[in-house]
């Protein structure tokens, strides 16, 4: 599969997102909220604490894996982030990467809550895909219960969006499960950014290649502090 790179390193991926939908009749979904186990760390085996540190609902966001409920965090920021994981990460687990070890708890199920019932037509995942210290790119998406091989499209060259359409779910909520690469290198799971869209799918990687490099000439590139 050919994967294109695509210069989003300033633009945050809702933006853009937000901006290549509207020629497809569709929006970028607001999420209010979205509960979860909290990302694993040091105490899983870590070199750093990949947990949703700056999550602002109930539960504790310094915890392997305890229930986070009622609020958001870098899930959610608009920020899919490009550098790998070693790079940006930290003790205090307040990095753009949520990291779960799959070998200690399973793969979570992340549930997402929007405004009001949407027709949720599209859904994409940033995720780190270094294959460095065991952080693989998760081999396929579970939502609502169905599970999907997602489109691949390369956000740099140590992250992808993984991006899955055609979905046409309506409702308040909908679930999100990454499903880990059973390979033997394969032990975690970093993801930086989730987005939604309603309506027409997002567009395909190409699309987003063209996308990146207008934005770019614009000039709203901006670069992320490691």
């Amino acid at each position: 599969m050919t994967m294109k790179h695509i210069k989003l390193a300033g633009a945050t991926l809702a933006a853009a997102l937000s901006f290549a939908a509207g020629s497809a009749q569709a929006s970028v979904l607001a999420v209010t909220s979205y509960d979860m186990p909290n990302g694993d760390g040091q105490a899983a085996g870590g070199t750093f604490n990949y947990w949703d540190g700056t999550y602002t609902g109930s539960g504790s966001p310094t915890v392997d894996n305890a229930p986070l409920s009622g609020g958001v965090g870098a899930l959610t920021d608009g920020h899919a982030e490009l550098a790998p994981w070693y790079t940006v990460s930290n003790i205090s687990g307040t990095g753009p990467y949520v990291g779960w070890d799959w070998r200690s708890h399973g793969d979570p199920t992340i549930t997402f809550h929007f405004a009001g019932a949407p027709t949720v037509g599209s859904g994409a995942v940033a995720v780190d895909n270094t294959d460095v210290g065991g952080v693989v790119a998760p081999i396929s998406l579970t939502i609502d219960g169905t599970t999907y091989l997602p489109v691949i499209s390369a956000l740099s060259a140590t992250s992808e969006l993984l991006t899955v359409s055609g979905l046409s779910l309506t409702g308040g909520t909908i679930t999100v499960t990454p499903n880990h690469d059973p390979g033997p290198t394969s032990d975690w799971d970093f993801l930086s950014e989730v987005t939604f869209t309603s309506g027409a799918p997002i567009p395909e990687p190409a699309t987003l290649a063209l996308l990146g490099a207008g934005l770019a000439g614009l000039g709203v590139i901006r670069r992320r502090r490691a």
